[in-house]
Parts: C-alpha cells; sequence; structure tokens
C-alpha cells in the first residue's frame, strides 16, 4: 500500500495511495489540525508546531515544521480554492524556507488537487501537485518530499488500524 509516485509533466508530480478506511476518515485527516499535527510530519524528528487551516474556499491555512534536533523550521501557506467534502480539496502553496532553505521557489505556489474515492471501504487519494516550472517541480522532489509524504501515510495507516 506504499505511495506510487509518477511525473505526468514536466511541472507535475502524481502521488496516488490507498487507505483501509472511509473516504471520510480520509479527509477528516487531512482538514483537521488535530488530526493533522499526529501524522503530517515526515521522518521521524519533526514536529509540527503550527497547523491552522480555514478549510472553506477562500479559507487560509499555515503549517510550519520543526526540527527536534536543531529547532530550525521551514513551512508551507496558501489559500484553500476549492473544498467539496470528503471528495476534493484544492489550494495553492507557497513555500516558506524558513531556516532550511532549499531549492524551492518561495514565491511561484504549487497547486495542489487531493481527490479521494472510496470502493469497498478503501479510499483512494490521489494527490496532484503543480509547479510553476520543471525546475520547481524537480527542485520539490529533490527534497524527498515524496518520501515524507509516505512515512506520514503509514503513520496515517496506523491511526486508521487503531481506530478501528
Amino acid at each position: 500500500m506504499s505511495a506510487q509516485v509518477s511525473l505526468p509533466s514536466d511541472r507535475e508530480v502524481r502521488v496516488t495511495r490507498t487507505f483501509k478506511a472511509p473516504r471520510q476518515l480520509v479527509w477528516d485527516a487531512h482538514t483537521k489540525p488535530a488530526l493533522v499535527v499526529k501524522w503530517m510530519l515526515g521522518p521521524p524528528g519533526w514536529s509540527m508546531p503550527v497547523c491552522e487551516m480555514d478549510v472553506r474556499e477562500g479559507g487560509a491555512y499555515t503549517w510550519r515544521w520543526r526540527s527536534d534536533e536543531d529547532g530550525k523550521e521551514f513551512g508551507f501557506h496558501g489559500t484553500f480554492t476549492e473544498v467539496n467534502e470528503p471528495a476534493r480539496l484544492v489550494h495553492d502553496e507557497y513555500y516558506d524556507p524558513g531556516e532550511i532553505g532549499g531549492d524551492m521557489p518561495e514565491n511561484d505556489p504549487a497547486l495542489v488537487t487531493l481527490d479521494l474515492s472510496e470502493a469497498g471501504n478503501v479510499t483512494t487519494l490521489v494527490c496532484t501537485m503543480r509547479f510553476s516550472s520543471k525546475e520547481a517541480r524537480d527542485g520539490a522532489v529533490s527534497t524527498g518530499m515524496t518520501d515524507g509524504m509516505e512515512i506520514g501515510y503509514a503513520r496515517l495507516d496506523q491511526m486508521f488500524a487503531q481506530a478501528a
């Protein structure tokens, strides 16, 4: 059930992942800050001290991660442009390098689309990230972003299993 990563165009990254959970639970895990901070952490050694989300069209969000080792932070922020519970969530995503830095552009947002479908109590998540350029996409991929996503998704699997 690990994430399947593809590059459908020179500006896109697509991550497809299934969960043994109803679609509403997967939606809630992506839209309720109290749940997001439990699983969207990437590799061990990181916390998410800021997770603010106004999940409605035109609503803003801010996510910030902190390294437990050295206290350095980075984050993302943006606006929700489409909210169709529990099937589709679209937002722009601006990178805030904080003290971490990196090759991702700060002023050219990615457009992130999350589509959720359910069959037989299994939810398929398709997350498509469209970047401003091939260079921006490649910079994001070079950070290990998709590996971090799978680490978070594995935590989400554990949360769903414990709730069952």
